[in-house]
């Protein structure tokens, strides 16, 4: 329990920043965020790569990874979108 916990921690991390690095452009959120982010599109990314029959597979998984990733890239676009302009109007 304990050890899905860290390696969700630690996957989220990896992939929130792998999807703020593929995002062009600067955004204005803090490194919490984009772990929160990135645990989010992880957890969400492995259910619809389990939903779709992609998730669990020979070798490294990676539909998941791709799926993961991009679900990433989208809620850290959304986060910067939403955090950039509540701290813009303060």
């Amino acid at each position: 329990m304990i050890g899905t916990i860290l390696w969700a921690i630690i996957g989220g991390a990896i992939v929130g920043m792998l999807g703020r690095l593929l995002l062009p452009g600067r955004q204005n959120i803090s490194v919490w965020v984009t772990i929160g982010v990135g645990i989010a599109a992880a957890l969400l990314g492995g259910v619809l790569a389990d939903w779709l029959g992609v998730g669990d597979t020979r070798g490294i998984d990676w539909i998941r990874h791709a799926i993961q990733i991009a679900l990433a890239i989208l809620f850290v676009w959304l986060a910067a979108r939403f955090t950039g302009a509540r701290r813009s109007t303060a």
